[in-house]
């Protein structure tokens, strides 16, 4: 059943803990006919309640402090990017050619919102990759005449995004359903033998779990961002790397940037700076399918042994196994190949999660299981890896649920925004929804350009 308190099981929590959650429900919040209010409920409540067990471990408090779940709070961060403003002006969240298409026998969900992305999609339909000679009805016309299921293939091996949106009984069939069902929601694995760590004691206020702690932050888009935001909000130093020649999306950076810095590094050229800044890095954090990393030799395996400790957290669309493990995905891709958009839709056309939910929810629970291995790492030691996949996430908002009506939404929720300067203009943004007794109530920064900071780390507070 998918609640905080499984959740917190998947984590390895200590379930006498939970009694520390108070939640504040609210009617209609993230409405659908999947449970989509309860996924983000149990992956913020995981978060927040991992954040004040290891805040109570350094600060040797007597017991864990109160953890505080606001449904309001947590849905309003789970669209953050549709309520950031810069300069009061909305970010673009998709493209035109980022949507549903009808194909000769069905629909086809496509990703398109990176120029590269774009480029490949038009080349395998046999289009001009210039965007300026050819707009959404081109496209349109050339998926009409196809199946849907090639559409997937030859747009996948032209290293594009497109998927089939199936049925959740299609989905079930598919051998990369039954490889992900095989599998935890939260992956733990033990690497090396390294001693038991002592992370120096917080005395000061607010409580910040992360504190004096260094993650490398090598993810992209929003799940990845989203969980290093986090660990960013409890404190951590956290530093995004980016090779220099793949830009970020100006807004999408905007959004998840809170609390961070941001550098340009290349991983072949620049290797003698990245292995100083791994030989001092707590944690590191990737976001690409797996195994694309591997010839960088930043497998797990690989980082821990030159960085025995090190806690590695993972996140792949598709998981680690499977046919589909060295595919990229996007959350909308994942909503549409499992069922999800044919759930939320009507007969003959999909629809899509009031939130990019399957994002921001393993965006969550990654930033807990970083927090959990390092409280598990005070007492028992060794480097580990932790693994979370969007499409695992899918499995856990659909296994066993039976969808009901679709619920009306609240209003407008200006309670749960704020405002800022900051280096890329002025901003309103959604406020962190990890809330505990004496924690964080925003993060210490607002993001400043993409790429724009040194790739050093700061001085140990």
């Amino acid at each position: 059943m998918m609640n905080i308190e499984s959740a917190w099981s998947a984590l390895g929590g200590d379930p006498a803990l939970l009694a520390r959650v108070r939640t504040v429900a609210r009617a209609g919040t993230l409405p659908a006919r999947l449970p989509v209010r309860e996924l983000a409920r149990a992956s913020v409540g995981a978060c927040a309640l991992a954040a004040a067990e290891l805040g109570a471990r350094r600060a040797g408090l007597a017991e864990v402090p109160r953890v505080r779940l606001d449904d309001g709070a947590v849905a309003t961060a789970f669209i953050s990017e549709r309520h950031l403003l810069i300069d009061g002006r909305a970010p673009l969240t998709f493209a035109p050619l980022s949507r549903f298409w009808r194909t000769a026998d069905g629909c086809v969900r496509t990703h398109a919102n990176y120029p590269h992305h774009r480029e490949r999609l038009l080349r395998a339909l046999g289009l001009p990759a210039d965007p300026a000679a050819v707009g959404p009805a081109a496209v349109e016309a050339a998926l009409a005449e196809r199946s849907a299921l090639e559409v997937e293939e030859t747009v996948y091996a032209a290293g594009g995004l497109a998927v089939a949106a199936r049925t959740p009984a299609a989905w079930a069939a598919h051998e990369q359903a039954a490889a992900i069902a095989g599998r935890p929601l939260v992956e733990t694995e033990r690497l090396d033998t390294a001693p038991a760590r002592t992370l120096p004691p917080l005395t000061s206020t607010p409580l910040l779990p992360a504190a004096g702690l260094r993650v490398l932050d090598l993810t992209r888009v929003i799940a990845g961002p989203v969980a290093t935001r986090t660990l960013a909000l409890l404190g951590a130093d956290v530093l995004r790397l980016d090779a220099p020649g793949s830009a970020e999306l100006p807004d999408q950076h905007a959004d998840t940037g809170f609390g961070k810095r941001s550098a340009t590094l290349d991983l072949g050229a620049g290797r003698r700076t990245f292995e100083e800044l791994l030989a001092a890095a707590d944690v590191v954090v990737t976001g690409y399918r797996p195994g694309a990393l591997d010839r960088f030799g930043l497998s797990a395996r690989e980082l821990t042994a030159r960085r025995p400790g090190l806690v590695v957290a993972q996140l792949s669309a598709w998981g680690a196994y499977g046919p589909w493990a060295g595919r990229r995905g996007f959350d909308s891709l994942v909503q549409a190949a499992t069922g999800i958009a044919a759930i939320e839709g009507t007969p003959g056309q999909p629809g899509a999660l009031p939130a990019q939910a399957l994002d921001h929810g393993t965006g969550y629970l990654l930033a807990a299981a970083v927090l959990r291995a390092l409280t598990e790492q005070a007492s028992e030691g060794c480097g580990r890896v932790v693994r979370l996949a969007l499409a695992r996430t899918a499995a856990w908002l659909t296994d066993g649920v039976e969808p009901g009506e679709e619920a009306l939404g609240d209003g407008p929720p200006q309670s749960w925004l704020g405002e800022t300067d900051s280096p890329i203009g002025r901003l309103r943004y959604a406020l962190p929804p990890v809330s505990f007794d004496g924690g964080p109530g925003d993060w210490a920064r607002p993001p400043g350009p993409w790429g724009a900071d040194p790739a050093s780390w700061a001085e140990r507070t």
